[in-house]
């Protein structure tokens, strides 16, 4: 093989590795587990685990996420609060007191919202849903408490577990191994006693793009007031239309509404109007898939003058980096209950927004282009702009404010 061979394979290996996890605009975001024991029981311990959305604007969507993982020695799950294996495993060596779990590679998963008091915990039982950190930190944890028996009693004797994996929708995610960091300190519930944890130990899972879908989920169309013409999603954007991939008339197999560009979701950007101080958008999100409601999704969007938007009607908007001087990005969300579920392909399967920006004296308005976004996330995702040669273009008749 020629050095030229070896640079473009090892290239593919790091685009297709580590380097595709990597996101600029949210460069440490990942899911945190970390292990606290409480305390020793005469065959193991009683450890209360806790899972951190630390991504910015990447939540973990219904159905939830699923926490599996491999024991070090022959350990069983006693009982749990809060969470649940998804097997029992074989426990007939076991006589009266059965274990909840004698799987040697168990998968957890959350209880729902309307589990019985008496076996849920603080920050359980979210059907395993978790929301991004940037949109609301106090709902971007779950927890839940574990009984773990024929296990280690002391902190030189408990074996970590191994092979930690983190299953969400759409998958994508990687751990790394265990490592054992500083016991974690609680404050008693009167506020007048430190306490800590026996032992702690943390998995870090990050997110990759590539591994989650080779294709993209989502595409970007504009318009402006104007120019009477669209700019569509490009063609093929999530994949190309054949005669099995997307429903027809009569035929509802298939998860996709058949389009050009075969998106689950696309994302429409429209330039309502421009005046000397101001301009406003229409940001429209359509979704296709006949078979999945998007819960509690998040827009993330990248513009120069989102520094000044003013007025956003129906959407919630946050920025997305407050204390850089170049605050061009921003995180939209729907509002609880109203519009924060994105509904199947259908009538009602689209949420809107308008969006008031006050102008940048600095900066041209309309011209090349530089009223429509720069990247657009939806969900986490990138999604598929359209060629900026292909934008709708400004009359040479129109002004230029």
């Amino acid at each position: 093989m020629s050095m030229n061979s070896y640079t473009i394979v090892f290239l593919l290996f790091v685009l297709c590795s580590g380097a595709a996890a990597y996101d600029a605009l949210d460069p440490n975001g990942n899911i945190t587990i970390k292990w606290d024991v409480m305390s020793w029981t005469p065959d193991g311990y009683v450890a209360v685990v806790t899972m951190n959305n630390f991504q910015i604007y990447r939540p973990i969507t219904s159905p939830g996420w699923t926490l599996g993982w491999t024991w070090a020695k022959n350990e069983v799950i006693w009982s749990m609060f809060g969470a649940k294996a998804n097997e029992k495993g074989n426990c007939s060596m076991f006589r009266g007191n059965i274990p909840h779990s004698c799987k040697r590679n168990p998968a957890t998963v959350d209880l729902l919202p309307n589990a019985p008091y008496n076996q849920q915990i603080a920050n359980c039982c979210k059907g395993g849903a978790l929301e991004s950190m940037g949109k609301d930190s106090s709902a971007a944890l779950s927890a839940f408490q574990i009984a773990v028996g024929a296990a280690g009693t002391t902190n030189k004797t408990v074996k970590l577990p191994k092979n930690f994996t983190f299953i969400a929708p759409g998958g994508g995610y990687t751990c790394g191994p265990a490592k054992i960091i500083r016991p974690t300190p609680f404050i008693t519930a009167d506020g007048r006693r430190m306490t800590q944890a026996m032992m702690t130990w943390r998995v870090v899972c990050t997110y990759s793009q590539f591994l989650a879908s080779p294709k993209p989920t989502c595409c970007v169309s504009l318009s402006s007031f104007h120019n009477a013409s669209i700019t569509p999603c490009p063609s093929c954007s999530c994949g190309c239309r054949n005669s099995s991939n997307c429903v027809t008339k009569g035929v509802k197999k298939p998860v996709l509404q058949c389009t050009k560009h075969m998106c689950p979701v696309n994302v429409h950007w429209h330039v309502k109007s421009n005046y000397n101080k101001y301009w406003s958008v229409k940001m429209t999100i359509t979704n296709f898939n006949y078979r999945f409601n998007y819960t509690q999704w998040t827009l993330v969007v990248q513009h120069p003058n989102l520094n000044k938007a003013t007025q956003v009607s129906s959407f919630l908007y946050k920025p997305l980096m407050p204390n850089l001087s170049t605050n061009d990005t921003a995180l939209f969300y729907g509002r609880k209950s109203y519009n924060d579920v994105l509904m199947q392909a259908g009538p009602k399967g689209n949420v809107h927004s308008d969006l008031t920006l006050q102008k940048d004296r600095k900066t041209l308005a309309l011209k090349k282009g530089w009223a429509f976004p720069r990247r657009v996330y939806f969900n986490g995702n990138p999604c598929v702009m359209p060629s900026p040669e292909s934008y709708p273009y400004l009359p040479y008749s129109a002004g230029t404010r």
